[in-house]
């Protein structure tokens, strides 16, 4: 088994001028009483000897079901603090300590999450605070543990005026690898950090140091996507192969990786088994998840869930904040199933169906490939193997039965049309197991994108089922059509940018043509029906441009729709227009391939802006797909050398030295932003499962943590991330990044 090297998540500093320094806890040393100081009712608390102790009850569910704290501790926005505290235990038990906001959502500015045990342990975090904030408070959660203990904390303090630290990342050795490896007959590049401005030797060498092929770097100059300036190492002439192999250059050794057939047919597997875990209103069976994911089924209204199986409307007074007139329901819906979306607790209908139709985009592609297997019965990890279906198609199966009850029944105010989502009232905190999420759950405003996004995949569903379940395939259509006519009817009802609630993200769309058109497409696709074909022809996505190097995604879902189009040459189109929906396929393919060739890390996204977007992970890939479907179009090679460097990027030829898939490659991430995929701050959690996809890269830096290390200073496009549980917005994982990943990756595994 390969030695695995953990991502470091304290950061290297590099010292400013430091400014007087001021304690901000007025009673941090506990040598007479606990003034200052509160706690929730299941606690007590004590000065004894100098140091602030409490009992604390076991057999509590979350680390903020016990909590001691002080309030009104000031923050001002750019300022530089110290939060550092001393923990002992008896016997011990997990404590997350934590700088926040005191009020939903209980914002974090910097969290340290030690055990207590006997001895006494000392921690401190350095944060720049983002926001100003008169009444912050400190806080520690103690509970979730199964047995009483004894907690006493000491010597707490929150500093201001500290010395500024400077993130800088740990990066490893200069030069920048694949490194989970290359295919033989693939391309074979890397990246050397170097500022040297002519070509340099490098030497690619076996595990006992034997020299198996010798070349020269290209300098390339400064890439202002990495700030840094670098060399392209090309190695493709290389006949050998073999594991354990490195690139020597320039007084540097890279990861070691791999040269071998069939590297990436562990990551189909691992991709697409992600979303069994991530399944709502089914108990997780650690059998087939594999060992530490298991659970129990989360909202199956068992306390303390509220549950989804009978969930009202968001009420008027919410609505009508964002609306400007109240709007609710007067029924209840039953939205038990499908998958959680991301790092909460979740369901939305846009993201569930871009995933949903890129899981059978893949099944498809397969198929239509004569090699079915690769995704086919028994291939994945969920409970369905051996039932006669493609697996793809019963993880996406479970995604839309969830989607067929989101529908607004008859006899109701827009019925047929589908409800945008469904989510709790609040923001709930991490860690938190989807059975232990105590919130009320809401449906929201029903929404013309939902109803498009799901009208587009029943109607895709209806094809691709129609094989293995007629009854299910008519059931599909029967409510695509129905969806469609409702949209129709409805074409402009939004969901808006801000909810009313503070539980879940918006996923708003104010630019439907896009859905107009994939659903469209996809009804045409599969009933041939003139109505929707005279839909399709007079969108004003019909014909054109509609490759956008910024990439696509539930947002933005255009192209997806006219990679299906193309790929579907049979399906009543004529000849001119099969072969104009192909080409136009080649030539947003070849626009990348010309910006790909200007990236020296080799990555296939290059956006039009320089900024790297939320999600940059997944749009990397999607502009891979767009290459790979130009060479199953085309069969010209340029295209499948395009797709498979671009996978480079991803697994660690990146500015950072880090693969964004979890499990693969020598450093990967593995804290990404979940509720219950949380061990880095619960040792009783699992990390996110091998082949979760890190959003990765996002210039504009949304989170506090990410606030905190990046904002003053600013960062490079692809320096723009670090691997922290609570920087969401460059670290979440999602299942449409993971349904992007494994479609993918199944093109990928027959290469």
């Amino acid at each position: 088994m390969k030695r695995m090297i953990w991502l470091v998540l304290a950061p290297a500093l590099t010292i400013a001028t430091a400014i007087p320094a001021a304690e901000l806890v007025a009673n941090g040393g506990f040598d007479t009483d606990a003034t200052g100081w509160w706690a929730t009712q299941n606690l007590t608390l004590e000065a004894r000897d100098g140091r602030l102790c409490a009992t604390i009850p076991g057999g509590t569910t979350n680390p903020w079901d016990a909590i001691i704290g002080t309030n009104d501790l000031p923050l001002v926005k750019g300022e530089s603090y110290e939060f550092s505290f001393a923990t002992t235990g008896d016997p011990g038990g997990p404590v997350r300590a934590l700088v926040q906001m005191p009020v939903d959502p209980w914002t974090s500015y910097v969290e340290a999450t030690p055990r207590a045990a006997p001895e006494e342990k000392a921690t401190s975090r350095k944060f720049k605070a983002p926001v100003d904030r008169p009444d912050a408070q400190i806080v520690f959660q103690v509970g979730g543990s199964r047995s009483d203990w004894t907690l006493c904390l000491d010597q707490v303090s929150l500093n201001s005026g500290t010395e500024v630290a400077v993130y800088k990342p740990d990066t490893g050795p200069r030069i920048r690898v694949n490194q989970l490896g290359y295919l033989p007959d693939g391309p074979k590049r890397a990246t050397l950090v170097s500022e040297a401005s002519g070509p340099l030797p490098f030497s690619l060498r076996d595990a006992s140091g034997a020299t198996l092929f010798e070349g020269t770097t290209t300098p390339r100059g400064l890439d202002p996507s990495a700030g840094l300036k670098v060399h392209t190492l090309d190695f493709t002439a290389a006949d050998a192969t073999g594991s354990s192999l490195i690139i020597a250059v320039d007084g540097e050794t890279s990861y070691p990786f791999a040269i071998a057939p069939g590297l990436y047919a562990p990551l189909v597997v691992d991709a697409l088994s992600y979303f069994y875990p991530v399944r709502s209103g089914i108990a997780i069976d650690a059998a087939i998840a594999g060992e530490g994911y298991g659970r129990p089924a989360g909202h199956l209204s068992v306390a303390p869930n509220k549950g989804d199986a009978d969930v009202p409307c968001q009420p008027p007074a919410a609505s009508a904040k964002v609306y400007g007139e109240p709007w609710s329901c007067d029924y209840r819906l039953d939205v038990t199933g499908g998958w959680y979306d991301a790092g909460d607790h979740g369901k939305y209908v846009v993201n569930g169906g871009i995933s949903v139709a890129q899981l059978m985009a893949a099944f498809r592609r397969a198929s239509r490939a004569g090699e079915p297997d690769v995704v086919g019965d028994g291939t994945l990890r969920l409970p369905e193997q051996g039932n006669g279906v493609p697996d793809i198609l019963d993880e996406a199966r479970w995604e839309l039965e969830w989607m067929l009850k989101m529908v607004v029944p008859d006899g109701q105010p827009l019925a047929g049309m589908v409800h945008h989502k469904i989510h709790d009232n609040e923001w709930t905190g991490i860690p938190l197991l989807p059975s232990n999420d105590d919130k009320q759950r809401e449906l929201h405003r029903p929404s013309t994108a939902a109803t498009l996004n799901f009208a587009a995949v029943a109607a895709a569903g209806a094809r691709h089922f129609a094989f293995y379940d007629k009854p299910f395939a008519d059931r599909l259509l029967l409510a695509a059509r129905k969806s469609y006519q409702a949209a129709l009817d409805n074409p402009a009802i939004f969901a808006p940018a801000a909810d009313g609630d503070s539980g879940g993200g918006p996923y708003d769309d104010t630019e439907l043509s896009d859905e107009f058109y994939w659903a469209a497409a996809e009804l045409t696709l599969a009933t041939g029906d003139p109505a929707y074909r005279a839909d399709l022809y007079a969108s004003p996505h019909w014909a054109g441009d509609i490759f956008d190097p910024d990439g696509f995604g539930w947002q933005s879902v255009g192209a997806f729709a006219r990679l299906t189009l193309a790929l579907e040459p049979a399906s009543g189109f004529s000849g001119p227009q099969a072969a104009a929906l192909r080409q136009s396929v080649l030539d947003g393919a070849d626009k990348f391939l010309a910006l790909q060739a200007g990236e020296p890390f080799g990555q296939s996204y290059s956006p039009v802006s320089g900024k790297y977007e939320w999600g940059s992970s997944h749009l990397v890939v999607q502009n891979a797909i767009v290459l790979a479907t130009a060479y199953d179009i085309s069969g010209a090679e340029k295209y499948r050398q395009g797709a498979l460097e671009a996978m480079d990027y991803l697994l660690g030829r990146n500015a950072l030295n880090l693969s964004f898939i979890t499990g693969y490659g020598t450093r990967y991430a593995h804290n990404q932003h979940s509720r219950w995929f949380a061990r880095s701050v619960n040792a009783e959690m699992p990390e996110p499962p091998r082949g979760a996809l890190a959003g990765g890269p996002n210039s504009s830096i949304q989170d506090p943590v990410a606030q905190g290390l990046f904002a003053e200073r600013g960062c490079a496009p692809q320096l723009c991330y670090v691997d922290d549980i609570q920087a969401w917005s460059v670290n979440e994982i999602t299942i449409n990044w993971n349904a992007a990943l494994g479609q993918f990756a199944a093109w990928l595994a027959v290469q």
